[in-house]
């Protein structure tokens, strides 16, 4: 069968993927025709894979059965004890567990808005993040909470091993009936800004939907042009990932519930065999092992001692894929080439915007795919004109799914929300028969083991203070976690700078990701263009210096 006849089976008139033009917020938009018109919808759908466990963690094993019902006694507790309805944010504050989870689709099942904080933040950036969420009720976890020290954080808390863990217990109780719309708001994502605090993307329910069928669709259209030996098998996915991030929530949580996946979580430090145990204990399929983790589990020097025939899906993500690890991949993964797939999109796109895999991938290493589906992608010069193919400029993503907007935050929405619901991405690429490409992220942005962190944040922390000068943070390659933080350091007059004092003064209020790993000390001024602004390509050259003590 032809590319096009394949096409029309998956996406043309009567097909499950079938593609429609509908009014989105005041644009004509593709969508896809049959969809589930919320996330309790999608959850409702949940109860056909009845027996099948859903959540694997630790002794814990939830089936898809047990979770809706789960998930109806927390939603019922959320609506009667804290008064959580339509709109209201309820912000979640823990590291992954099951409780993250079956609290994510009560709020969203009740028509509330998930405000997911980052589990690794401080005092100073959580309470940021409640300030600007301004949540109805906070539930988390005893050790992120301890980082309040106590202090009121001027809202409601349902502490996780306590309130959360005796809900469960409660007597059945039937799922919510309030009436939700396809674009009303599900979810609050913190993703970093050019501000210096971190920004809040609000994703509707007809965007997180958008994601998984972008993504179903385009896994039946691979399993329809090559078919694995065997037939289909069931997905067991190993999840590596926080659930604040679009991996662990979009995917692990949304998309694999709706493909009526078993995903197998792991909590604590990131541990190379612990993962290889946990690979072959539960027979995984999938593992995404984004950053550093895919490198440092396919090359540890006891895998060969793990049984790892059952994995065939093997993501990449948070950092560049090298032609080293994409072939130590096909030799570690049963199905060989077939077994790694990339993408491009983010917290704002909410969908993938490009992706491929297989031969597809094999064949064009260097791209990040063809535009998907219901998507739409242009490249722009800095006069916001589309470019033609082969040029270089920034991308803008146009589809149903993107963001609503920054939360309250007007004057960043108009600056990346353009006429006719066209996304400005700040990623420069091109594209080429109908592949994409991408140059460079986000111009400054530094991408750290799959964390995006912009540096001006990092650089208004150490600028104030008292023996610095002048400082500008870049990212500089690293082996495993593709990029880390580099600080250049101009000291005041007359003053000695010591490192380890400058990295305890950004631990204070900065998560530990986003502190430099490395320090270059610069006696000159910086150098800056006729403008006055730095020229960070100019202090790319310099060898990195490591803090004192290491």
């Amino acid at each position: 069968m032809d590319a096009d006849a394949l096409y029309q089976q998956v996406y043309g008139p009567g097909a499950p993927f079938e593609i429609a033009h509908e009014p989105v917020l005041g644009e004509t938009l593709p969508v896809f025709k049959n969809r589930p018109r919320s996330l309790r919808d999608l959850l409702e759908r949940s109860r056909a894979h009845s027996d099948t466990d859903y959540i694997v963690f630790e002794d814990q094993r939830i089936t898809y059965a047990e979770h809706v019902e789960l998930v109806a006694r927390v939603a019922r507790r959320l609506r009667d004890d804290y008064a959580i309805g339509p709109g209201d944010r309820v912000a979640i504050l823990a590291a992954n567990c099951p409780e993250w989870i079956l609290c994510f689709w009560a709020v969203t099942s009740l028509g509330g808005v998930v405000a997911a904080l980052n589990g690794w933040w401080t005092e100073d950036e959580i309470r940021y993040g409640l300030e600007l969420s301004e949540p109805k009720l906070l539930i988390g976890d005893q050790r992120r909470l301890a980082r309040l020290e106590g202090r009121d954080p001027g809202v409601p808390v349902a502490v996780i091993e306590e309130e959360v863990t005796a809900w469960r217990n409660d007597p059945p109780t039937p799922l919510p009936d309030a009436p939700i719309d396809e674009d009303d708001a599900a979810l609050l994502l913190f993703t970093s800004g050019t501000t210096g605090r971190p920004k809040a993307a609000l994703i509707s329910h007809r965007g997180l939907i958008g994601f998984v069928q972008v993504v179903q669709s385009g896994g039946m259209l691979q399993f329809l042009t090559n078919p694995p030996a065997g037939g289909p098998k069931p997905t067991r996915a190993l999840l590596t990932v926080p659930l604040f991030h679009v991996s662990g929530l979009f995917a692990g949580t949304i998309l694999f519930l709706a493909s009526g996946a078993t995903t197998v979580w792991r909590a604590g430090r990131f541990e190379e065999v612990a993962v290889l145990e946990l690979l072959e204990r539960e027979k995984i399929t999938s593992w995404a092992g984004l950053g550093s983790m895919g490198p440092r589990v396919l090359n540890h020097p006891d895998i060969g001692n793990y049984d790892l025939s059952s994995l065939t899906n093997l993501g990449g993500g948070g950092a560049p894929l090298t032609p080293s690890y994409i072939q130590r991949v096909k030799q570690v993964a049963s199905n060989g080439p077939g077994a790694l797939a990339i993408g491009y999109g983010s917290s704002e796109t909410v969908s993938t915007a490009a992706s491929h895999s297989g031969e597809e991938l094999d064949a064009h290493p260097d791209s990040t795919g063809r535009v998907v589906a219901t998507v739409s992608v242009e490249i722009r010069d800095e006069q916001d004109r589309p470019l033609p193919d082969g040029r270089e400029g920034e991308i803008h993503v146009r589809s149903a799914y993107l963001m609503r907007e920054y939360w309250r935050n007007p004057e960043a929405t108009a600056k990346v929300l353009k006429p006719g619901r066209w996304l400005a991405t700040g990623d420069i690429g091109h594209l080429r028969e109908g592949r994409l490409y991408i140059n460079s992220r986000a111009r400054d942005m530094i991408l750290r083991a799959a964390e995006n962190i912009y540096p001006i944040e990092i650089e208004s922390r150490i600028d104030l203070h008292p023996k610095v000068s002048e400082c500008a943070v870049i990212g500089v390659d690293h082996p495993e976690l593709g990029q880390e933080v580099k600080a250049v350091v101009v000291p005041t007059a007359g003053t000695e700078v010591d490192f380890d004092e400058l990295s305890k003064w950004c631990a204070e209020t900065l998560a530990p990701f986003k502190v430099p790993s490395c320090w270059e000390l610069r006696p000159e001024p910086l150098p800056r263009n006729a403008a006055g602004k730095i020229l960070k390509n100019a202090l790319e050259d310099g060898a990195p210096t490591p803090p004192t003590g290491e």
